[in-house]
């Protein structure tokens, strides 16, 4: 994969002329539990892999940056590292664990729970839930205010069927408490085979913590899903979508093309609990409400900002639209319903969004372990950042836990007020 070394600066870019730039916005990483992190951010693969095997131990000198600080010796390194080999009381030291350790702590110094080293079993595993199938709970999971928090639970999956909800908090996992845990530890504690047990304690609100067993399963939920409700005289298409996963694009193309044809009288696009995706598929997603114009900003820690241009079709301009958005809600989420709210295409209905709003390079290696990196801010198109804030709705309607248990959904029924 082709690694990028652009410097950055402020331009217009439509979305497809990018080359294979699929920048991914994740809460975390995607547990199967999807874990996002999805995050979380957004995450940009590169086209070239680098070269970074650890079954060879290299001259770091030789490797050294010339900016680095005078004052680090990389001598210490290896003095620790023969130290550990020598002297620690469980041998032998697996020295390629000892390897990714290092540099998984290298990055965990800079205390920013989106940039994450991936050793290569979890890089793929990660890569594997961004294609929509895998294994684990079917919630993804993400930190807010220094707290383990349940992001979004998907569709028809353990995690939902075990009662878990959007900005639940994770306060232990299998009795280890999760304070001051990462997100990638969580991750590594939650996922498991098929069929195994996981218990997390769980607080919501104010209610007494509960410890919830979930058995693991395989995960494949299609991100979107359509249907057409008749109300009285109004006939609206009802259009979730889960995830901005590789199948997200062409299912919600098919399914504008038969909206259009059924020729509805309104449009209701539900975004709860949306915890991301592919930064590629939102920009498309909101393509068809805004015609070549900014759906998302980019800023760079000199200051210098990136602006991303629609390039679709614009179909569904003239169709009355309200999105539904929730607290489950985030990153591409967040860029889709901040968009359409700036250019008054649709109306926002719902609860604060989540509020994840950095962007990740993410940079393959050769022996298939990889980095994720915080580089910039995404902004909306009026060059405001919702990181830690969200996106506040048009119409704040909430969905109290007595109307979950009822099933009612009174977000759902003020959006179609609106549009009847």
């Amino acid at each position: 994969m082709e690694e990028h070394n652009e410097q950055p600066d402020s331009t217009t870019t439509k979305s497809k002329s990018r080359h294979y730039s699929i920048r991914v916005i994740i809460m975390a990483l995607i547990i199967a539990a999807f874990v996002v992190g999805v995050g979380v951010g957004e995450l940009r693969p590169q086209n070239q892999k680098q070269n970074a095997a650890p079954t060879q131990i290299v001259n770091i000198e030789a490797q050294k940056p010339n900016n680095v600080s005078s004052e680090i010796d990389f001598n210490r390194f290896w003095e620790i590292w023969k130290i550990i080999r020598s002297r620690y009381v469980k041998q032998p030291v697996n020295e390629v664990d000892l390897f990714y350790g290092a540099v998984a702590g290298l990055v965990g110094s800079l205390d920013d729970p989106y940039s994450v080293f991936l050793d290569p079993k979890f890089a793929e595993m990660f890569q594997s839930e961004l294609s929509g199938t895998f294994e684990g709970i079917g919630a993804e999971i993400g930190i807010k205010k220094d707290q383990l928090r349940i992001i979004a639970p998907l569709p028809d999956t353990p995690a939902e069927r075990a009662g878990l909800m959007a900005s639940d908090a994770i306060l232990a996992i299998d009795g280890t408490d999760t304070y001051g845990m990462s997100t990638d530890e969580a991750v590594r504690r939650i996922r498991g085979p098929k069929g195994t047990e996981v218990k997390l304690l769980i607080g919501r609100g104010d209610q007494e913590a509960q410890e919830i067993p979930i058995i693991r399963s395989t995960i494949s939920v299609d991100p979107v899903r359509w249907r057409l409700e008749d109300y009285g005289t109004a006939r609206l298409a009802v259009v979730e979508i889960y995830h901005f996963n590789e199948q997200t694009r062409p299912m919600f193309e098919e399914a504008v093309q038969s909206i259009l044809i059924e020729n509805p009288n309104g449009l209701i696009l539900d975004l709860r609990n949306n915890p991301g995706g592919f930064l590629d598929t939102a920009i498309d997603v909101a393509g068809e409400w805004i015609q070549h114009d900014v759906v998302v900003q980019e800023k760079f820690s000199d200051g210098s900002v990136r602006n991303y241009l629609s390039d679709g079709n614009a179909r569904l301009t003239d169709l009355p639209t309200v999105v539904l958005v929730n607290s489950g809600s985030a990153s591409a989420s967040e860029i889709v319903a901040g968009a359409l709210q700036h250019y008054r295409l649709a109306t926002i209905i719902g609860e604060q969004t989540f509020g994840k709003g950095s962007v990740q390079d993410y940079v393959e290696f050769d022996d298939g372990s990889a980095l994720k990196l915080t580089i910039a801010l995404w902004l909306t198109p009026a060059g405001r950042s919702i990181e830690q804030e969200g996106i506040t709705p048009d119409e704040i309607v909430e969905l109290t836990m007595e109307d979950f248990n009822h099933d009612r959904d009174p977000q759902m029924e003020r959006a179609v007020e609106v549009l009847k």
